[in-house]
């Protein structure tokens, strides 16, 4: 039975990741922001763990870490995990930019350095769920595409500094996802949101558990994936 930690487990593709591993009996680790959100995934995935810690406040993870059991073995480290606001760069403030740095690029790496001497020592696959704006960022995405251009820049060093230990590292970059944030962008962008029109969260959830369950004499570095229809 593999161990996976998963942020963003309530929602969107972290759901749809979150519910095939546990339909096939892997032992989970849910990241919640508090321990109402916690108990909320544990009930609906039985047998899970909670493990407390806010993405929106990366600087105190470590001291909330510090104060629960960490798992002992971590076969897969999954985030998934977003937020997003869309706006002209002449119209955002520091905050928007804090909120989605702060959730989208330093709380995975402070969460992967907490987690390092644990993953090192099972070798484990570490996954970024990034977006298609991490690749190329258009008008009005500028907070969102730095903070995902930045997280490829943290998968790619992670890669190349941990592979030594065994570590696996996957970018994914999902085109738009029907999901409640797409729902968000579209309000945001002022058009008639259609969820028949994007990937279904299984479609991508299909792609990180295939990077997962690789073998381990290979490694997927980066995988897009297009709408299809």
């Amino acid at each position: 039975m593999a161990t996976h930690l998963i942020t963003g487990a309530g929602s969107g593709i972290g759901a749809a990741v979150a519910a095939r591993l546990h339909a096939r009996g892997d032992d989970l680790v849910l990241l919640a922001r508090d321990a109402a959100r916690g108990k909320q995934l544990v009930d609906r995935y039985p047998g899970s763990r909670a493990l407390v810690g806010d993405l929106a406040d990366p600087d105190r993870l470590s001291w909330a870490f510090s104060k629960q059991a960490v798992p002992e073995r971590i076969d897969s480290l999954l985030h998934i995990a977003g937020i997003v606001d869309l706006g002209p760069i002449g119209e955002l403030r520091p905050k928007t930019w804090h909120q989605q740095l702060n959730v989208n690029l330093i709380a995975p790496a402070e969460v992967t350095r907490l987690l390092l001497p644990t993953l090192r020592a099972s070798q484990a696959t570490v996954v970024f769920v990034n977006s298609g704006a991490g690749l190329t960022a258009h008008a009005e995405w500028g907070a969102y595409g730095a903070s995902k251009h930045g997280l490829k820049a943290l998968a790619d060093a992670l890669r190349a500094e941990e592979k030594p230990n065994g570590i696996r590292v996957t970018s994914v970059y999902p085109g738009r996802t029907a999901s409640p944030m797409q729902a968000k962008v579209h309000s945001q962008e002022g058009k008639e949101y259609d969820p028949e029109r994007w990937i279904d969260p299984e479609s991508v959830a299909t792609t990180v558990l295939m990077a997962v369950d690789l073998p381990r004499d290979a490694e997927i570095a980066d995988l897009s994936v297009r709408p299809g229809r």
